[in-house]
């Protein structure tokens, strides 16, 4: 799979990389950024997955993880989080439509043409990463922020052979009851809510799905965050763990909000986290 990289930046030793590329799952070009740290590789590789309203940029120049990632020889990807472009649908409201693809495959029109992003993360991106750049497809963690936790989450769950390590800020554990995947799941899924529950971490956690696959899932959430009691609502992932005993670390942080600067303050943790897991 061919990648086009619009601009390279030495970073940290290594190399940041912004590059575009076509995915079959969507239809269209998609963006991404590729750190790779300095040496020959292959490297272990974590993809972090953003929130609502996000592209590619805000993980890439706000989360400030290269440094750690260089010390650490990990490579880090961070796709944008929807398909773009003339022809692709969207809503005026900043979660559904572009920067609001939730990491699911729709199948309600006008969404299922493109937004298929559940594919594009678990297919075509690994593919083009693994194909242009010097990291081990056997080695891949999955992290994200908000919308993107809900991702990785969920990701690591249905597809436990693509990811040896799984991690999250914040994210939407639930969304299945909660307002922002309530609009975006009726969207496109429609409105039977039977084929929702393979896109919540919790119900799959619940159902038993990757149980013991993973020794430890972290999650770092923000007791200041202003999402937190009405869309995030840890306890219920902690609750679907502790039905079948899988190890979580929920860390609770006083006076944290949903921002960067939380993603600031915890990512060496994560990084770290996801090294030792990916040796």
């Amino acid at each position: 799979m061919s990648v086009e990289i619009l601009s390279s930046h030495r970073c940290f030793g290594g190399t940041l990389s912004i590059c575009r590329h076509h995915s079959a799952a969507t239809d269209t070009h998609m963006r991404f950024s590729v750190y790779i740290p300095e040496g020959k590789g292959p490297f272990p590789a974590l993809t972090f997955l953003a929130g609502l309203t996000c592209t590619e940029e805000n993980f890439t120049t706000k989360a400030g993880a290269y440094g750690r990632a260089a010390e650490l020889g990990l490579a880090i990807i961070a796709p944008d989080t929807s398909p773009r472009g003339e022809g692709v649908a969207n809503d005026d409201a900043y979660d559904l439509g572009q920067g609001a693809g939730f990491y699911i495959d729709a199948t309600e029109k006008p969404w299922a043409p493109h937004f298929n992003m559940e594919t594009y993360v678990a297919r075509d991106l690994p593919a083009a990463v693994r194909d242009n750049f010097p990291v081990d497809g056997s080695r891949q963690g999955i992290t994200g922020h908000s919308m993107g936790g809900h991702g990785a989450l969920t990701l690591a769950l249905k597809y436990p052979s693509h990811y040896r390590s799984v991690s999250a800020f914040a994210p939407i554990v639930s969304p299945t009851r909660c307002p922002w995947g309530e609009k975006a799941f009726t969207a496109y899924l429609g409105s039977d809510r039977s084929a929702w529950a393979a896109h919540d971490a919790s119900a799959l956690m619940a159902s038993g799905s990757a149980v013991g696959h993973f020794d430890d899932i972290l999650i770092d959430q923000g007791l200041a965050d202003q999402f937190l009691e009405k869309e995030l609502k840890p306890e219920l992932f902690e609750e679907a763990c502790a039905m079948h005993r899988q190890k979580l670390t929920l860390r609770r942080h006083e006076g944290y909000d949903h921002s960067y600067y939380f993603i600031q303050s915890f990512i060496g943790d994560h990084l770290t986290f996801h090294a030792e897991r990916l040796k």
